[in-house]
């Protein structure tokens, strides 16, 4: 365990993370970028992009509140360590993007109404579920809540919204590329920290299978809210229209975006995430459970 928690330290940290592909980014874009003039200047999109920037504060929140919460819960002192660079990463995407809601033009004054107003139900019942185990101390069933499911969620979420946002918004996609980077060295420490602790603890197994499923359908339910219910469906079927005929293309998982349709892209994310949860939930030897589907 010594070597690979050496891996994740303080110091690998500072020369991988803010001396390494944060250098020169301001909060995580690169300096001088905007939003695309077509994005501001069109209501439907920008509420849009309200509303799903809203989601990822809300995640992050959630993901702050764990890692930081998990700290003085972790059974050994280089783990504990571990959770502060995290903690820090997860701060700083809550920052990140709360500065983007602003740079959409939500006032500053207004800020937590909006999240507020626009936050999934799904998704904080989702957050729910997994602060619970986090407040009881609870490490071994937070730190696959939070390493396992919620930073395996939001890696998939990330790197497809970073598929559609390159050809369409660099500044955008500029920020999701550091969070992604970010949230695969937040997985692999879950994968690896946690399958010593289950064989340790194999009585644990029963509860840990509960929550992965528990958290998968609220995760499911989200996933289902945001493209289903789209209240900017034709506008982005509009757009998307456009990019593919000036020859514009969002390829992720050998399918392109941007020829899809809403349902389609649920399903693909959907089974992107949940593959991913067996795969991890394997290596640390707990069996995945199927959610029920919303």
């Amino acid at each position: 365990m010594a070597d690979f928690l050496a891996a994740y330290s303080i110091q690998n940290w500072l020369e991988s993370c803010p001396q390494g592909y944060l250098m020169g980014t301001v909060y995580g874009h690169r300096p001088g970028e905007e939003e695309p003039a077509a994005l501001m200047e069109n209501e439907v999109l920008r509420e849009e992009a309200i509303r799903t920037t809203v989601q990822l504060v809300v995640g992050e929140r959630c993901a702050l509140a764990a890692s930081s919460g998990l700290i003085n819960a972790a059974p050994d002192e280089a783990s504990k360590r571990f959770l502060a660079t995290q903690t820090l990463d997860e701060a700083r995407h809550v920052e990140i993007f709360t500065q983007r809601l602003l740079d959409l033009g939500v006032p500053k004054k207004d800020l937590e109404s909006t999240i507020q107003h626009f936050a999934n139900p799904n998704l904080v019942k989702f957050a729910e579920v997994l602060l619970e185990k986090v407040d009881k101390k609870d490490f071994v069933a937070g730190v696959v809540g939070q390493n396992i499911v919620l930073e395996g969620m939001a890696f998939s979420v990330f790197e497809m919204m970073y598929a559609v946002s390159e050809p369409t918004n660099p500044k955008f996609a500029h920020t999701l590329s550091g969070t992604i980077a970010d949230e695969r060295r937040h997985v692999g420490f879950g994968e690896n920290r946690i399958g010593s602790l289950i064989k340790e603890h194999p009585e644990r197994k029963p509860d840990i299978e509960k929550l992965q499923k528990e958290m998968s359908y609220w995760m499911l339910a989200t996933f289902a809210d945001a493209f289903r219910n789209n209240p900017a469906r034709s506008e982005w079927k509009r757009l998307e229209g456009e990019l593919t005929r000036s020859g514009a293309h969002a390829q992720w998982h050998g399918a392109d975006l941007f020829t899809m349709e809403p349902e389609e892209m649920e399903q693909l994310l959907a089974d992107t995430v949940l593959k991913e949860f067996k795969i991890r939930l394997g290596r640390i030897g707990v069996e995945y459970q199927t959610p029920a589907r919303p």
